[in-house]
């Protein structure tokens, strides 16, 4: 789709991937709406793409109406970024922070394409949103927002289906580890000597270029297709390897 003088909102857009994206959808020519929890970070954001601040807390279904009712009647874009962490064994997660990843990281994007799709009808657009590649490998230690992002994966696949021949293009991003301070937040720093964290740039650039050539799904870095492929074709090989490394 044409980006330029499209309206964009980026949700969590106060850092990472979500800044990256909404310099990228600037660069582009759209008007930015940049979401965020923290007020400053977001209104510092807002400044740079020349956007909308707009600060609401999406752990709770009254967060996501506040977002929804935010966003003015059109809406071109929406890239549904917005989400949370948390590594460790899921015996040790209390039910609190259970509920927060999945509030967050899956009923947040649901509510919101539910509240802005019916705005989106008349004029088509794209809805992007960013998954994990946790949500299609599963990852020892991070069961909980694997789910999380596995749902919204199988989500955005479902919704592709549904609205084909409407004018509204669905898309997932599937990322590996980004340098972004995603790692700190969720309570443990990536220590591991590889794969190396890409830049939030590179995978912001991949994400615009998705919704300019109506995607359904980019991967970065290009190469974790090869263990999602594996994975399907040789399941008890992968495992063994999962296991191992």
């Amino acid at each position: 789709m044409i980006i330029d003088r499209a309206t964009a909102l980026v949700t969590g857009a106060s850092s990472g991937i979500g800044t990256a994206t909404a310099l990228a959808l600037a660069a582009r020519g759209a008007r930015l709406l940049v979401h965020g929890r923290d007020a400053a970070a977001v209104a510092a954001v807002a400044e740079r793409v020349g956007g909308t601040a707009i600060v609401a807390d999406l752990g709770s279904p009254a967060g996501v109406d506040e977002l929804v009712a935010a966003v003015p009647d059109r809406v071109d874009i929406v890239v549904a970024n917005a989400g949370v962490g948390w590594a460790g064994p899921f015996e040790t997660m209390t039910p609190q922070r259970i509920e927060r990843l999945i509030a967050v990281n899956l009923m947040a994007p649901l509510r919101l394409t539910h509240g802005l799709l019916p705005r989106m009808r008349t004029n088509g657009g794209f809805l992007a949103y960013v998954t994990s590649i946790a949500g299609r490998t599963g990852v020892g230690g991070e069961a909980v927002y694997a789910a999380t992002k596995a749902g919204l994966d199988v989500f955005a696949e479902s919704l592709r289906l549904e609205l084909h021949g409407t004018g509204i293009g669905v898309g997932v991003l599937v990322p590996g580890v980004v340098q972004t301070p995603f790692f700190e937040r969720r309570g443990v720093p990536y220590e591991r000597r590889r794969p190396r964290p890409i830049p939030a740039a590179e995978v912001a650039k991949a994400l615009v270029r998705m919704i300019e050539v109506d995607g359904a799904e980019t991967y970065r870095p290009r190469w974790l297709r090869l263990p999602v492929v594996v994975k399907a074709a040789l399941p008890g090989a992968y495992r063994a390897l999962a296991r191992r490394f």
